[in-house]
């Protein structure tokens, strides 16, 4: 990507440092699917005691991380409760029925988040014709709501539900540590509420590949073995797994940098009377711009930015999203909100 352009599609673009590299590099190396690579190992005994559970596992992405939790939690037929707007029921190509012979539930939210009420309302009565409610899913940070952040008293409410129905309660935490910097809540007060957690490194934290696991051991060998079916079992896994441990040891801080950088795009567009802000879900490192009053279609926003060097992606309907991360600067987002104001005051 050319020095001038400033690429805000997402926080998935960025690229490891000069550090990062040195670590993979330096890395040693085994086995991961005889479980001997000492870097993989060392990698899921961090993030196990970064969110406080027994175990945990490293796999290629966020979306097998997902797919492999439900895949544990549920039996072809089943039903999992997740939000509407959810990554697993929108950007994981319909996997839960492809891969698990499961489908879901969606239930609508308020940026996000589903309430209580909701939830037991979307709960199938135990009658032999209808499909088991196996689980509920949530989403923390929530992508497709603008990286808003689940509030700790509903995740303990459904929790405490999904324990007295007998139900699994999944946390997809590909932005989690956006959540925790941004509260102050440990990732391990999060991760104890639910029975599988997932976590990305690739995203805010700039690692190049990966996701892990967390849960019970049990539930981490059974998800080694569906790692394994998914086609996720890695060899010499340690360069990259190395990646996730340099990326967690001086990256999670700094998230803060990507959130202030965001609140300054927010605020600066709500200036501009063509654009539509919602200030409520401007939270973490995710802005969605709403572009309806401009009369333009989101594909001619997203050229005319690109025309001027400014790269985002599409949101929701009639509007287009623009995501924070460490390989663009302060300097970059000023720039960003410059080229708004000149196309679109």
């Amino acid at each position: 990507m050319s020095a001038s352009i400033i690429d805000l599609r997402s926080d998935t673009v960025t690229k490891p440092s000069a550090a990062m590299r040195e670590a993979m590099m330096k890395a040693e190396v085994g086995d991961d699917v005889f479980g001997e690579d000492p870097t993989v190992n060392l990698l899921q005994q961090k993030v196990a005691d970064l969110l406080g559970k027994e175990a945990a596992l490293y796999v290629p992405s966020g979306t097998q991380a997902n797919q492999i939790c439900l895949k544990v939690h549920t039996q072809p037929g089943d039903e999992v409760i997740m939000e509407k707007g959810c990554h697993l029921f929108n950007y994981e190509t319909g996997a839960l029925a492809l891969l698990s012979s499961i489908q879901p539930h969606v239930v609508e939210g308020v940026l996000g988040v589903m309430n209580l009420s909701d939830i037991k309302k979307a709960v199938r009565p135990k009658l032999y014709y209808m499909p088991r409610s196996a689980a509920v899913a949530i989403e923390n940070t929530h992508n497709r709501a603008g990286g808003t952040i689940y509030p700790i008293e509903t995740i303990r409410e459904i929790h405490d539900f999904t324990r007295a129905e007998k139900m699994g309660f999944h946390l997809d935490g590909a932005r989690l540590w956006n959540a925790c910097v941004e509260t102050g809540i440990a990732p391990k007060e999060y991760a104890s509420y639910f029975d599988s957690v997932s976590v990305c490194l690739s995203k805010g934290l700039g690692a190049p590949v990966g996701s892990v696991i967390a849960g019970s051991k049990d539930f981490i060998e059974r998800a080694r073995k569906f790692r394994k079916i998914f086609g996720g079992g890695m060899r010499q896994a340690g360069i990259l797994a190395a990646a996730g441990i340099y990326a967690l040891d001086h990256n999670r801080e700094r998230l803060k940098e990507d959130h202030a950088k965001l609140r300054y795009l927010a605020d600066e567009l709500t200036r501009i009377s063509s654009l539509s802000i919602d200030r409520e879900a401007v939270q973490t490192n995710i802005l969605l711009i709403g572009i309806e009053k401009t009369g333009k279609t989101q594909e001619e926003v997203l050229a005319l930015l690109k025309s001027k060097g400014v790269l985002l992606t599409l949101g929701n309907w009639m509007s287009v999203r623009a995501v924070t991360h460490l390989d663009v600067s302060m300097e970059q987002v000023k720039q960003a909100a410059g080229i708004f104001h000149e196309l679109f005051d």
